[in-house]
């Protein structure tokens, strides 16, 4: 933890050199630790190629006013940018009162979403973006200089594996704020006038890396079966600065879930060798959407259907006050009967004390288990609020916590690389 959140790793940026770094360095513990490669030709990194369209100027709204004439917004006058997965879209206008009941589907559509209740608001327009509308719009009430603040920075759109429209995690929409006065004008337009967004943008491809071994497992009848360990060795990089400080370390997330696995293959690897195949994968590029995960899943090294299980670990630096002490919690416990049985097994893990954030489709076990893998994360984040600031970094580590939390996981795991139980969804909880 101390090499991957260190300063000089420059927060482990998704999809930039010191990702690279992290997964080079990643590979040679585990090569150390005796675990055979299985990524790329014949070594432990896997490559993907990523592909992101950049803007390259202030995108701009157009529409006709009640009069006819057209009308242009500029940005960081009328509007902003939230969140951007297209550079260029239109539709025709809706409007939604949250006040009045939860909004209906309107794919194909740009909703502007007002109501009293700003989270209310925010909640009802996730909503609409996740269900197929093409943009979703929201007051922000601010002052202009907010405004012009804001929009020194262009928007960012979102990264996608080259052949992919889509990421694996995260949100896919088009969120823009408005001010108030922009907002009384959309309120007076006509229903259904059509709103067009642009900017102009080039395309820019990257790599993203995953980190991946393997230890093929001693008894013929259990070897095709495998349990995979996985974490993700990403996290934000260099960004806004905080009190000076602009390198996010990301030391609870995730390298606090790297050294998980690592620790679980060190031991794993230098025992008695597991009954069963053991996959140990540090995925890239999983604070972009899940994108090295996606990439694993498309190409794993041995057949999806043959991964009987993805313990995921994010984020166990430091323990949880919502769990008894010493505890850690599964997502999805009560999606399948994998937390149960470690826990007779000895696993100190307890259901997810925090059902409302829906932890278990924010991390790479999603993509896994989107395509049938029982695939669940163990943590023990406590919602502290250093998480994806530049202060997650080792002096906000729970050591002590961390060694007995791995050392705990230990006993359960070895019976799970060993056993021929094969974790099975709930009936009407599989993702």
């Amino acid at each position: 933890m101390e090499f991957l959140a260190s300063d000089a790793m420059r927060g482990r940026g998704s999809a930039t050199h010191e990702e690279l770094v992290a997964a080079t360095y990643i590979a040679s513990e585990l090569r150390a630790y005796g675990i055979e490669p299985a990524g790329d030709s014949g070594g432990y990194l896997q490559r993907a190629t990523l592909v992101r369209r950049k803007l390259t100027g202030p995108p701009q709204i157009t529409f006709k006013g009640p009069n006819g004439a057209s009308v242009t917004w500029n940005y960081g006058k009328e509007f902003l940018v939230s969140h951007l997965a297209q550079e260029n879209f239109s539709a025709p206008l809706r409007q939604v009162d949250i006040d009045k009941g939860e909004p209906e589907a309107a794919p194909g559509t740009i909703v502007l979403v007002v109501g009293s209740d700003p989270k209310k608001v925010r909640k009802g327009a996730s909503a609409l973006g996740n269900a197929g509308t093409a943009g979703v719009i929201v007051v922000r009430k601010a002052d202009p200089a907010y405004f012009e603040e804001a929009a020194r920075q262009l928007p960012d759109l979102t990264i996608h594996l080259e052949g992919e429209t889509r990421s694996a995690l995260g949100v896919e929409l088009n969120l823009l704020e408005v001010s108030a006065e922009a907002a009384n004008i959309l309120q007076e337009l006509p229903e259904d006038t059509t709103l067009h967004f642009e900017a102009p943008s080039t395309t820019e491809e990257s790599y993203t890396w995953n980190a991946i071994g393997m230890l093929r497992g001693s008894d013929p009848a259990l070897r095709h079966s495998a349990v995979l360990l996985s974490a993700h060795l990403d996290h934000l990089g260099v960004g806004k600065p905080v009190n000076g400080d602009d390198i996010y370390n990301g030391a609870d997330d995730d390298a606090s879930g790297t050294t998980a696995v690592l620790e679980l293959a060190r031991v794993l690897g230098t025992g008695p060798r597991p009954k069963r195949t053991v996959i140990f994968a540090l995925f890239g590029s999983e604070e972009v959407g899940g994108v090295g995960s996606m990439y694993f899943r498309e190409h794993p090294p041995i057949p999806l259907r043959d991964l009987a299980a993805d313990l995921e670990f994010e984020m166990i630096g430091r323990p949880d006050s919502a769990v008894r002490p010493g505890a850690l919690w599964l997502t999805g416990w009560d999606r399948s009967n994998l937390g149960p049985a470690l826990a007779v097994h000895g696993a100190k893990l307890v259901g997810d004390p925090h059902p409302k954030e829906n932890f278990f489709e924010r991390s790479d076990n999603f993509v896994l288990a989107k395509q049938g893998v029982v695939a669940q994360t163990i943590s023990s984040y406590g919602l502290h609020s250093d998480y994806h600031q530049p202060s997650d970094d080792l002096t906000h580590i729970d050591f002590q916590h961390m060694d007995k939390a791995i050392g705990s996981l230990l006993g359960p795991v070895r019976w799970l690389v060993n056993s021929r139980f094969v974790p099975q969804w709930k009936e009407g909880r599989k993702p």
